[in-house]
């Protein structure tokens, strides 16, 4: 075992370091890290730790090595920047420099929760705290399986590297560079640990469609007591997590997850869940998922004390928890549940024209999947000071290495000739735009998926939305009937009708960059703008 571990490192030009750490446990990289002073304990037991310069992914330095493989596969542009091998070798041989004489941990581990899809990795990292976190996200085999692990992927991560952009073609001195011919990702210049997960998840993005017709999503997915999968798709502020966290229900898991002819299963062995506001009473697993073995990132405390302030966000507000899965008690082992029967889309429509609830067509579903949207308010970020579109294809834009429209028709595909129910949920505002109206209450959101979930949504009677044609129910369970139609609840029809056209505009215009590649289908569910008879004033 040492001499082919030697091997290995050798192979990969690190040959010279100081000591490899293979494998340690949970307790030893914890050790480590006190020991090293990059982290501390919290009253919980669970491991807080800063990743420094960067609070978050960043998306615009993420590059893709361009060769035979991907040159014609790859959908380039502001989300998958070229790079050269040469380029890309260059870059690894001088990580390897740096990491001359100083210590590495080496974390094996696997990604798929389906045997048919499983991905080998070996995750390579400078602190000992981001292989905490790779143990934790990933899949973990057992004692037998590590003695005989070959990797397909390995990871590289190094935040004491930093590029230079003039000689290694970055954009700055951090970045993400993804090798699919040689099944590399180099990760430098940011301690970020979310960047080795997307990595893996932009790799699964590319493979999963073209080798096996399977269709990759960043969603979460549960499951019910007659064995009912649900995935839900959402942005960040949408409640995909909120939502998907169901009592009633068993987690399959938060994030990232592929749907084959018969099966969704999660990508992952772990969750990496936002902290700001955390408190046991809104969100009560992930509470209690904080605790020895868990893993906070950029995380406060209240003065003199080892207790998080979970409110603190002078850091960041995108503090998090990374830990197993099994951490949640109602998750399911292994995280693999049946083809789904309900898709939920959830958008919080800060315009407040989208209805609460709609079912969709095919066509429909292709196109707000590929639109991925939803809107910002004001005060969420410097400058808005009302409600601005966001749109991300498929609800996770900066991980698609292939063109929406392949995602789109792969849905596109499992939809057609099954039972499965895809429905637009607004978790937004009702009654006027953000400032006007007033948030859709959250019990009415989930018993509005309740009842989706339950089928009484099949017994009710629909009505088409004038602009987007999608088919609202008239009545639902625990929800008043007035809400359920969004002009019903506005006071000045005129402006409602000036803003749902407004928002209307904004996915045609944002569909424009897709329409050359999508089929007529996808092109038809869009919202039909000729159908107001007035242009606003």
């Amino acid at each position: 075992m040492k001499n082919e571990r030697e091997e290995y490192l050798n192979q990969l030009g690190l040959g010279h370091l100081k000591n490899a750490y293979w494998n340690l446990s949970v307790p030893e990289l914890v050790k480590n890290t006190i020991l090293s002073e990059q982290g501390t304990l919290t009253d919980t037991g669970a491991l807080a730790c800063d990743t420094g310069e960067f609070t978050g992914r960043s998306p615009k330095d993420k590059f893709v090595v361009i060769d035979e493989n991907t040159k014609k596969t790859v959908w380039w542009g502001d989300v998958n920047n070229q790079l050269s091998i040469d380029t890309f070798r260059k870059i690894q041989e001088r990580m390897n420099s740096y990491l001359i004489g100083r210590d590495v941990y080496i974390k094996d581990a696997y990604a798929c929760a389906s045997e048919k899809y499983r991905l080998n990795i070996r995750v390579i990292t400078e602190f000992p705290w981001q292989n905490l976190f790779a143990h934790n996200l990933f899949l973990r085999p057992t004692d037998t399986e590590l003695e005989n692990f070959s990797p397909e992927w390995t990871i590289l991560c190094v935040p004491g590297f930093k590029a230079d952009p003039k000689v290694d073609f970055t954009k700055s001195h951090n970045f993400t560079i993804i090798n699919f011919t040689l099944k590399t990702i180099l990760i430098g210049g940011s301690a970020y640990t979310g960047e080795i997960k997307k990595g893996i998840f932009t790799v699964l993005n590319y493979l999963l469609p073209i080798e096996h017709k399977a269709l990759s999503m960043h969603c979460s997915a549960n499951i019910g007591s007659n064995n009912d999968t649900a995935i839900f798709f959402g942005l960040s502020g949408t409640g995909k997590t909120t939502l998907s966290a169901d009592p009633n229900r068993k987690l399959i898991g938060d994030d990232e997850h592929g749907w084959d002819n018969d099966s969704v299963f999660n990508f992952e062995g772990g969750c990496y869940a936002k902290c700001v506001n955390l408190s046991k009473e809104k969100e009560p697993q992930i509470f209690s998922a904080i605790k020895f073995g868990t893993l906070l990132e950029n995380v406060e405390f209240y003065p003199g004390t080892q207790t998080v302030d979970y409110d603190n966000i002078n850091r960041t507000e995108n503090t998090r928890a990374a830990y197993p899965i099994d951490f949640i008690d109602n998750s399911v082992t292994p995280s693999i549940g049946k083809a789904p029967k309900n898709i939920f889309f959830l958008t919080a429509d800060a315009f407040g024209v989208l209805p609460p609830i709609s079912k969709l067509t095919v066509g429909q579903a292709m196109y707000h999947f590929i639109s991925g949207y939803t809107a910002k308010v004001a005060g969420t970020e410097a400058g808005i000071t009302e409600p601005q579109t966001t749109f991300s294809a498929c609800f996770g834009k900066p991980f698609l290495p292939l063109h929406p429209t392949k995602y789109a028709e792969l849905l596109g595909e499992k939809l057609k000739d099954s039972s499965i129910n895809v429905w637009l949920i607004n978790t937004g505002w009702t009654g006027g735009s953000y400032g006007v109206g007033e948030r859709i209450k959250l019990s009415y959101t989930r018993a509005m998926i309740t009842a989706a979930l339950n089928g009484e949504l099949s017994k009710v009677n629909y009505q088409e939305h004038e602009v987007f044609g999608l088919k609202m129910p008239l009545e639902c369970p625990g929800v008043p009937s007035e809400l359920l139609n969004p002009e019903t609840t506005w006071q000045n029809k005129t402006l409602y009708k000036e803003i749902v056209l407004k928002l209307a505009l904004e996915f045609t215009i944002n569909f424009e960059k897709f329409k050359d590649l999508a089929n007529t289908e996808i092109i038809a569910g869009g919202p039909k703008i000729s159908n107001l008879e007035k242009e606003p004033k």
